[in-house]
């Protein structure tokens, strides 16, 4: 039809399903190729995004609609055969005729990439041993060198990252290591085994170049959505669903899109070296049609997401992530912008003290409540911070729109038995406050230029957090002061983002075990 639609297309088989994407149409026909990986009776399905399931009656030209044509399945994709992987890991050597040098000369060259270092003789002669073992018993060769090649995939070599806790430093092959799972979650590749041979690696000249090298690399978006998933917590966006009689607005593409926009945002600040204030208050966005609909942008058309420059005034940057589906919480979101946003650790609440439920009646609003339950001594401690960045923010609804006033259902009496009724708009919403140290906002721009008064707050908690991903293990005291150095010189050096990461890896905090 004349308006665009949106569908997508799930793979599935015997043992998992995924989702392979997201696609618009429109008017003109359109071609699609998607790959994918099935296994025994794989299949795919398509769904229609925002129109209906079900028609009863055949659709006329008036309607919008989605109509598919013909599908075609290929496959496998294999360029060579024996396929590619096949032949990187025996070479030449057949496995049905294959000797026991031959599972030595396969050792030999997958371990140094298995362990990630270089391997010696006693490593090498474990595997042999199994082969030799299992060889004599009357087991084939391809028999045989399963047993070796298991008991290189289940050693601690290849599951963990061993560093040699004795030494200041970590030696140039446990750097590369460091280095590659925090950018690309996997293995390092052939560049930077090269560069931790020649020991040229832990120069901060080399280690800045293959930041950026490898941040150009497609694995990198490992990074970014491994990064945020825990940062954002991104990966929480499907544990509540939008209440549909509130919110029928709310539907899987906007969900999708959403958590697009925040991956796509973080993407931009670290491709352009952005400063990272821009995590705070951003002059752009990163949005598609569907986004712009929901955030009421004008001029944005398509479903691929891209910046977008927004007013002056504009208020945008909503939270899900932090609401429940029907209501938002003041605490929650207090909580979540106290720790990932300022860096403030948060206690639990003192036993026997309970938690605030909202009044499904309407008759007090979530702040009402709160100023309740901070008279009491043991809860306005805490409170005191946790509240008003709580407050700033309940300017968002639980999908992330913009809203004055609070929404309700009212159920029609004449139709209570079926639940029938309309919402209504309910008590408006405040969204000021005060914190500990008396500074005060009327609203979410007041807030967003507090926090950009102390912005110096928000980038040790943002260092901390890519410090603690990047050497998987919390930070202690001792690690403050290089926090600090490396929050300084970024600040110095124009507070982009590249930047900052490239600070944290050459400084002495990321090389030491």
């Amino acid at each position: 039809s004349e308006i665009p639609g949106v569908f997508s297309v799930l793979g599935f088989d015997d043992v998992k399903s995924e989702n392979l994407g997201y696609f618009e149409v429109g008017k003109e026909t359109k071609e699609f190729q998607i790959e994918a990986e099935l296994g025994a009776k794989g299949a795919v399905q398509f769904f229609a995004h925002g129109l209906p399931l079900w028609v009863n009656e055949p659709k006329i030209e008036k309607d919008a609609a989605i109509g598919f044509s013909s599908v075609t399945l290929t496959g496998p994709l294999y360029e060579t055969w024996p396929p590619e992987q096949h032949t990187d890991l025996l070479g030449t050597i057949d496995p049905e005729f294959g000797r026991l040098d031959d599972a030595k000369q396969i050792f030999e060259k997958l371990m140094p990439r298995a362990y990630r270092r270089p391997v010696d003789d006693e490593d090498v002669a474990r595997p042999v041993k199994l082969v030799r073992e299992a060889l004599a018993t009357g087991r084939s060769f391809e028999e045989s060198l399963r047993l070796g090649l298991e008991s290189i995939l289940c050693s601690p070599n290849l599951l963990f990252l061993r560093e040699d806790k004795t030494e200041k430093l970590i030696d140039e092959y446990e750097l590369a290591s460091r280095l590659s799972f925090f950018l690309w979650n996997s293995m390092p590749d052939g560049d930077l085994f090269e560069s931790a041979r020649t020991g040229i690696l832990s120069d901060p000249a080399t280690l800045q170049a293959q930041v950026d090298r490898m941040l150009q690399d497609h694995k990198s978006s490992r990074f970014v959505e491994n990064f945020t998933g825990q940062w954002l917590k991104l990966r929480e966006i499907e544990a509540t669903t939008p209440d549909s009689k509130l919110y029928s607005g709310f539907d899987e593409v906007l969900q999708i899109s959403m958590v697009d926009e925040s991956l796509f945002f973080f993407r931009k600040l670290l491709d352009d070296d952005l400063p990272i204030t821009n995590f705070i208050d951003s002059r752009f966005l990163m949005l598609n049609r569907r986004l712009a609909r929901h955030y009421d942008i004008p001029g944005v058309e398509g479903l691929e997401v891209k910046p977008v420059d927004i007013p002056d005034d504009s208020v945008r940057g909503g939270l899900k992530v932090t609401a429940n589906g029907t209501n938002t919480s003041p605490v929650m979101r207090g909580v979540w912008v106290l720790e990932n946003i300022l860096g403030k650790h948060i206690p639990p609440p003192p036993p026997n003290i309970a938690g605030i439920e909202p009044d499904i009646r309407e008759a007090t609003t979530i702040r009402e409540q709160l100023d309740l339950h901070r008279n009491a001594e043991s809860c306005a401690g805490c409170h005191q911070y946790i509240d008003p960045p709580g407050f700033a923010l309940e300017s968002f609804d639980p999908i992330g729109g913009y809203r004055e006033r609070y929404l309700q259902f009212k159920v029609n009496p004449q139709h209570a038995d079926k639940g029938w009724g309309s919402v209504v708009k309910a008590k408006p919403v405040n969204a000021s406050g005060k914190f500990a140290n008396g500074d005060s906002f009327e609203d979410i721009k007041q807030f967003k230029a507090l926090l950009l008064a102390n912005s110096d707050q928000f980038a040790s908690c943002l260092t901390e957090r890519l410090a603690t991903y990047a050497l998987g293990r919390e930070l202690g005291f001792s690690d403050r002061e290089p926090i600090r150095q490396i929050v300084e010189q970024t600040k110095a050096e124009g507070n982009g983002f590249r930047t900052l990461i490239k600070n944290l890896v050459i400084s002495p905090l990321f090389s030491q075990p």
